[in-house]
């Protein structure tokens, strides 16, 4: 019998202890050994990893490089020709040639007193178009992108206002960086026959054709450009041939 009470003591005993040392063990820290981020919220202020810069192939097939405007090129003006004749000078009279020159002056002066060009005198203008919007189409196929590239306006009657034909010259050039991959000009006509209502145009150029790119960095361009080289004047014209002397 002595036996049996030493061993439910003894037993008794190990269970005592072995609960405060559980007790002992929930209270107690692992220092961050142990944390393995169980029921915790993430840090708000922790950086964020930085992501793959890489891009998929996927994207590159997806890619259609974006048209826009240079500045100065949504307008184009179309003149009348031919300019102000100048006054002939009379000989022997200061007043009269003082008179002329402020005349030929005030003739190639605006409303607001700064001078105008001839050539470019609002007062003579036929047709001002503009292009109001653009867009694109891309194709990737055989190591090269094929692009459409769309231009939309309107051509509104000047004061000197006469039913014809407008040729405007509307460029399309794709560029990488300050390498130009592609630029055409084109002689864009639109026949103008109502004085009193502008003239919508759509203009494409579907032939706009570039290497793959490698990276989402081309840039489209499209708009009017005046600024073309004028043809070398043909010296050879107007002048006679010299015909060998003939001989007997």
């Amino acid at each position: 019998m002595a036996f049996y009470s030493v061993n439910r003591r003894f037993v008794a005993g190990l269970a005592l202890t072995g609960f405060m040392l559980a007790a002992a063990g929930c209270q107690s820290s692992d220092n961050g050994i142990l944390n393995l981020g169980i029921g915790k919220k993430p840090d708000p202020t922790a950086p964020i990893p930085p992501q793959d810069p890489k891009i998929l192939a996927s994207q590159l097939r997806a890619y259609c490089p974006k048209v826009t405007l240079r500045d100065g090129t949504a307008f184009f003006n179309t003149y009348a020709k031919g300019s102000t004749a100048k006054p002939k000078k009379k000989k022997g009279n200061a007043a009269a040639d003082a008179e002329a020159q402020a005349a030929a002056a005030a003739a190639q002066t605006g409303p607001s007193g700064q001078p105008v060009d001839p050539d470019h005198d609002p007062a003579k203008i036929i047709y001002q178009a503009s292009i109001s919007d653009v867009t694109r189409d891309c194709t990737h196929a055989n190591g090269q992108l094929l692009m459409k590239i769309a231009v939309a306006g309107k051509v509104v009657p000047g004061p000197l206002f006469a039913p014809g034909t407008v040729t405007m010259p509307i460029r399309i050039a794709v560029q990488h960086g300050n390498d130009v991959l592609y630029s055409q000009l084109h002689q864009y006509q639109v026949q103008v026959t109502d004085p009193t209502a502008a003239t919508q145009f759509v203009f494409t150029d579907a032939n706009v054709v570039v290497p793959e790119p490698s990276a989402t960095d081309y840039q489209a361009y499209a708009g009017y450009d005046e600024n073309t080289p004028a043809p070398a004047a043909d010296k050879a014209k107007g002048k006679r041939k010299k015909r060998a002397p003939t001989t007997n």
